[in-house]
């Protein structure tokens, strides 16, 4: 098998191809591999995005994760992959999980349920933007030069971060507060839920004013694999935003409707969960 090419970072939600293998699956599922996918898989090495619905060749795509074959023809599905993202002489596979067998050769039609990816896609948007945000509403806290984001601010969010997960219409962000951020130069002692609270009002309010803009996002691909290095643009008031990612994401800020985000703090992490309210 070559490594799978996929569309959907051209936002394409169907597509035809020809199923190309078959790989072993936990239960009595299978793993259909075709030559070309609309289907973005759960990525294995952060797996923030969730993987699409939807159909493959009339049968419920159950699952959709990453896979990575040998030079020997081993196959290793999703947190058993034992080589980083795009390691050289690895195959790297869009494995569609089905209840059901489909025979090697043949063609099919391949369905992405777009309401689902839409809604994700507007998740994964507001997670970047509410990144950006945060990272502005932070930028005073740093008593060291620290590494900058796109626009220019300390990058507290590549600097904390321990998870992040997309959902349907928003996101989850942990970050971790503890001795290793304190050493790079971040004031955490006087962290409360004052503090907190007037933070997320700084984000919230930055949020609104990006999604107002209507600033255009586009995403970056050098290349129709599937790990490819693709990154995420968004064309701000303050300048040109970019982040590298490898999900999907709508097509200007005012798709994101109204968001709203809060923060909590528990122990020596700060969470962060974005909350979409959809244009009608």
């Amino acid at each position: 098998m070559n490594s799978t090419l996929v569309t959907f970072p051209g936002g394409l939600t169907s597509g035809r191809s020809m199923i190309v293998g078959t790989v072993p699956v936990e239960g009595d599922r299978h793993g259909l591999v075709v030559a070309e996918t609309p289907f973005h898989p759960l990525d294995h090495t952060w797996p923030d995005q969730p993987a699409d619905r939807g159909t493959i060749g009339g049968l419920p795509v159950v699952d959709c994760v990453t896979g990575a074959q040998s030079n020997t023809g081993e196959v290793f599905l999703g947190a058993d992959i034992p080589v980083r993202r795009g390691a050289e002489g690895w195959r790297w596979l869009v494995v569609h999980v089905t209840e059901r067998p489909l025979p090697v050769e043949s063609e099919v039609d391949l369905w992405v349920d777009a309401d689902f990816r839409a809604a994700l896609s507007a998740g994964h948007t507001a997670c970047h933007l509410a990144a950006l945000a945060l990272n502005a509403a932070l930028a005073g806290r740093w008593r060291k030069e620290a590494r900058a984001d796109s626009l220019g601010r300390p990058d507290f969010d590549q600097a904390a971060i321990t998870s992040s997960r997309i959902g349907p219409y928003g996101s989850v962000d942990v970050y971790r507060l503890g001795k290793s951020l304190r050493k790079k130069g971040f004031a955490t002692e006087d962290l409360d839920v004052a503090v907190v609270r007037l933070v997320a009002r700084q984000v919230n309010d930055q949020l609104e004013a990006w999604a107002a803009a209507d600033a255009p996002v586009r995403l970056e691909v050098p290349g129709p694999g599937l790990t490819a290095r693709r990154t995420w643009h968004c064309s701000l008031p303050e300048g040109e935003a970019s982040i590298p990612c490898g999900g999907t994401h709508v097509g200007a800020t005012a798709a994101l409707g109204g968001a709203t985000v809060t923060l909590s703090l528990d122990e020596a992490a700060l969470t962060m969960r974005t909350s979409l309210t959809p244009p009608a």
